[in-house]
């Protein structure tokens, strides 16, 4: 739950005196405490909170202008934008034991898909809590009646017990695993997860992928009213975070910033996976996925988009290079602030990759319209393009084979992350907390 805690984020550039005692020099140590988290992501955040919560002083280092990491917001012209379409699943276990759900004020997608199948739009969603959906899928049943009933016992499985029983067998493609569901994965489960897990080639591992249908099947994604954004700025309260503080070099009890020298009884890394390997050595970089997502303003109503609909909507003949398009104003208008709520829709639209080296290159925008006219069956020409964000790393790539409980400490520092977890909220949240245990038992 959210402290009542004064909020204590503070900037290394501003007003240095206040932030940094005894400072006589480049090289002087500046501050001290018993731990040290260098990167104010939901990894180090949701360590330091806990830290903290048991009586250890702790300072938490950011080279941004926020805290959030990889989940942030920012605000264009009053309209709310995520970094990259993003969802929150409240059926996450972490997210319900470390966040006030409640002060998030949660807006709900349904959990299901909008398909496009020529001039039509399916809805194919969960009909235990959509009833209606039952109409639309009477109407387009991909698959046989055998591999849909195939795929009615494989998400009962998946959704039963508490989870475990995923890590068991030998680990395998999550296409591989699929592809017993016919057409079912083809025009529905792939479509789908490539936006998901931004991976259009189903290689993904069989146990991550199946962690990730298992909380759809058992949640309902949302976004926070005020936007991802709020996820950090609630973890963050009460916090001594100082922004805009870059590290150039760690040991396990000294962190060097641009500024000088900080001690500490132990330190975390929780950074990017890149920033990790820099400064940890030995440490394991995995792979990054990329993508680009459009915002745009539309020139109409939600009503007009979705049939006023707050859900994903995929192209299963892939007749262009969008993953999914989402109306997110249809779930929380919020996100419009004052630009004509009612009158006009905020949509997202992502692509994998972000047209960086390594990266498959990024379509323009003509290219990205007419795909957007396709998927919603409208005239998109007068839509106007708020930002294009394109991100060379948007989540860790999880081939077949990946541990998802790394080891702690790397040379005597401790390394949270979700590429030290699974790769998601929830397995950033679940490695600050297995890092601020093991730091608490080492502080002991």
């Amino acid at each position: 739950m959210c402290t009542s805690a004064r909020v204590t984020t503070r900037s290394a550039h501003d007003d240095r005196a206040d932030l940094f005692s005894a400072r006589v020099g480049p090289g002087a140590h500046m501050s001290e405490a018993d731990v040290i988290v260098v990167g104010a992501g939901l990894a180090g955040l949701a360590a330091a909170r806990l830290l903290t919560a048991a009586g250890r002083s702790v300072i938490v280092l950011e080279s941004a202008e926020a805290v959030g990491g990889r989940v942030r917001s920012e605000v264009i012209d009053g309209l709310t934008l995520d970094r990259g379409f993003q969802l929150l699943n409240p059926a996450y276990p972490e997210a319900r034991r470390v966040l006030d759900l409640d002060a998030l004020q949660l807006r709900p997608f349904i959990p299901g898909v909008l398909l496009t199948q020529g001039d039509e739009r399916h809805l194919i969603a969960d009909p235990r809590r959509r009833p209606s959906a039952l109409f639309s899928a009477a109407r387009f049943t991909p698959g046989t009646r055998v591999e849909q009933m195939r795929f009615a016992a494989y998400a009962a499985h998946l959704a039963s017990g508490d989870g475990r029983r995923i890590d068991r067998g030998p680990d395998s493609a999550i296409g591989d695993r699929l592809a017993i569901f016919g057409a079912l994965s083809d025009q529905v489960l792939a479509p789908f997860l490539a936006g998901v897990l931004f991976d259009d080639s189903m290689t993904t591992s069989r146990r991550f992928a199946e962690f990730l249908l298992r909380s759809f099947i058992l949640g309902t994604p949302a976004l926070p009213a005020m936007g991802m954004q709020a996820i950090p700025d609630q973890l963050a309260t009460g916090l001594d975070v100082r922004t805009r503080t870059s590290v150039v070099d760690v040991s396990p009890t000294s962190v060097t910033t641009l500024d000088g020298q900080l001690r500490a009884r132990a330190v975390v890394v929780a950074t990017d996976p890149a920033t990790a390997g820099r400064l940890v050595p030995g440490l394991a970089v995995p792979t990054m996925r990329s993508g680009t997502t459009w915002w745009h303003l539309a020139d109409m109503p939600g009503a007009a988009l979705t049939g006023g609909l707050p859900v994903l909507v995929v192209d299963p003949a892939r007749r262009g290079p969008l993953v999914n398009t989402v109306v997110v104003s249809n779930a929380a208008a919020s996100y419009l602030g004052g630009a004509g709520r009612g009158e006009r829709a905020l949509v997202a639209s992502t692509a994998l990759g972000a047209g960086r080296p390594g990266t498959p290159a990024t379509p323009d925008e003509a290219t990205v319209r007419r795909h957007l006219g396709v998927l919603h069956g409208v005239n998109v020409d007068h839509w106007e393009t708020v930002a294009v964000q394109r991100i060379s790393a948007t989540v860790p790539a999880v081939p077949p084979g990946t541990s998802f409980r790394q080891t702690p400490r790397i040379g005597g520092i401790f390394v949270a992350g979700d590429h030290r977890d699974t790769a998601s909220i929830q397995g950033a949240l679940v490695s600050g907390r297995r890092i601020a245990h093991a730091a608490l038992k080492a502080l002991a």
